[in-house]
């Protein structure tokens, strides 16, 4: 997908299109998730600080992400990609792997070129949006060439180039060589994939160890037989908060805990699944990282024993000198859940302290900041007068909110306190409208949606 979450803002929102927009963390400690293709003129590009965007590009729209509404849109990509083929394989939200011969979708370059064209025209269809695709015969291929494609485009990297195409290419293009890599290669006078080649396996084992070598004298060669893995099991479920100023107070610590720790456990349920390892992790205000861990006797998703493990792990970290991140983890997953004795001890005495537990959890919920909390730059409101908008941003008691659709001209900007009671927060419309009954703000028309996609 090409810069997508920030290519679905522009897409809500018309007064962003053609415009730097970036999206992520817009705290001190943020960064970007996305930058559109008007914000990386100036050098912003994703996984940067907040702060040194902010520098580069000052006057781009800096809005906080609205994954839910991202991931509707995916889900709306991945039914066009799952008509082709059973074999789909998910990489995140914005990318994907497709076996086009396992559906019998293609079975050559021509019916592969076709199948592809096709796609990008579906993708538009029910998304409003384009899709950039890359076509080859092996994974690593097909995202060289989606790569090659963005934006908006179509690449097919035909069986028997591949050498020739790869040769004068940078090490760098090739999966799993990051900047120091890179660096160690180049210090080593190798700087393209065919000096790669050239090199011989056994000078690549010699600089990178075994195993690394190995793998990479074999893509440049253009060697890559992996499968399209249509399921791919979790291994942990996992939430983390990092926060704009280190936390000091050890009970707050401990709310933000078992906050997170609930937030895990919904997760969990919401994927059915069930866990034996609870994982605490801790980033102290050094930037030095720890984890502990406690595995129970049987998996559950009982948030009275992931809370109270979660907490005893917290006991043995010393954060006297502040907390910047934290996160609670559940491994060991399995889809059932073993009520042993130490969970049902747990829920019994969920039971007669439940109103303790709720207050002690629920104010964690409604920190400070509730404007911010509340009126996220970037995200959907409603207001009884004006119609439907996005907030611009707020502070110091105020909103302000630029009042448009995803079918409207530019919209005007009005500003309100936070606290209007004619103003509440709303769903994402629609960008496309899948059926002719939907209109927008009607309930089922969030689901159809529209992004950029990059579908390898």
């Amino acid at each position: 997908m090409d810069a997508f979450f920030a290519s679905v803002e522009q897409a809500s929102k018309p007064s962003l299109r053609g415009k730097a927009v970036v999206v992520g963390g817009l705290g001190p400690r943020g960064v970007v998730a996305t930058a559109s293709y008007e914000a990386r003129v100036f050098g912003v590009h994703s996984a940067m600080p907040m702060g040194q965007a902010r520098r580069l590009a000052p006057h781009a729209a800096y809005l906080v992400p609205r994954f839910g509404f991202y991931k509707a849109i995916s889900e709306r990509v991945m039914e066009l990609l799952r008509a082709l083929s059973p074999l789909v394989e998910p990489l995140s939200l914005d990318e994907a792997f497709v076996d086009l011969e396992a559906g019998g979708a293609a079975w050559d370059e021509q019916s592969a070129r076709l199948v592809g064209t096709r796609l990008r025209a579906d993708i538009r269809a029910v998304t409003g949006l384009t899709g950039s695709v890359g076509l080859a015969a092996s994974k690593m291929l097909a995202k060289i060439a989606s790569e090659q494609a963005k934006p908006d485009g179509l690449v097919v990297i035909e069986p028997g180039t591949e050498r020739a195409m790869l040769g004068p290419m940078s090490v760098r293009t090739l999966p799993g060589v990051g900047p120091a890599t890179g660096d160690h290669l180049r210090r080593a006078g190798i700087t393209t994939v065919e000096e790669i080649a050239e090199a011989g396996e056994d000078e690549l084992v010699r600089l990178l160890g075994k195993a690394h070598g190995h793998g990479l004298y074999a893509m440049a060669l253009a060697r890559d037989d992996r499968p399209v893995v249509a399921e791919r099991e979790a291994k942990s479920v996992s939430v983390e908060d990092t926060y704009d100023v280190d936390i000091h107070d050890r009970v707050r610590v401990g709310l933000e805990v078992q906050r997170l720790a609930d937030r895990c456990v919904r997760r969990l349920r919401g994927a059915g699944l069930s866990g034996r390892t609870i994982v605490l992790k801790v980033r102290r205000y050094d930037f030095s990282t720890l984890t502990r861990s406690e595995t129970l006797r049987g998996p559950t998703d009982d948030p009275g024993v992931i809370r109270e493990a979660a907490a005893r792990l917290l006991d043995s970290v010393d954060t006297t000198g502040g907390v910047r991140l934290l996160g609670v983890g559940v491994s060991g997953l399995a889809d059932y859940t073993q009520e042993d004795l130490f969970a049902q001890a747990a829920g019994e005495r969920a039971e007669t302290e439940g109103p303790v537990e709720k207050d002690a959890v629920a104010p964690v919920e409604e920190q400070p900041a509730l404007a911010e909390r509340r009126w996220p730059a970037g995200h959907d409101v409603r207001h009884t007068l004006f119609g439907h908008g996005w907030v611009q941003g707020s502070g110091l008691g105020r909103v302000t909110v630029r009042f448009e659709t995803p079918g409207s001209e530019p919209g005007r900007v009005r500003t309100f306190r936070v606290d209007d009671p004619d103003l509440e927060p709303a769903d994402p419309l629609p960008l496309v409208l899948s059926r002719p009954e939907e209109s927008p703000g009607t309930e089922g028309g969030a689901g159809a949606v529209g992004l950029r996609s990059a579908a390898p």
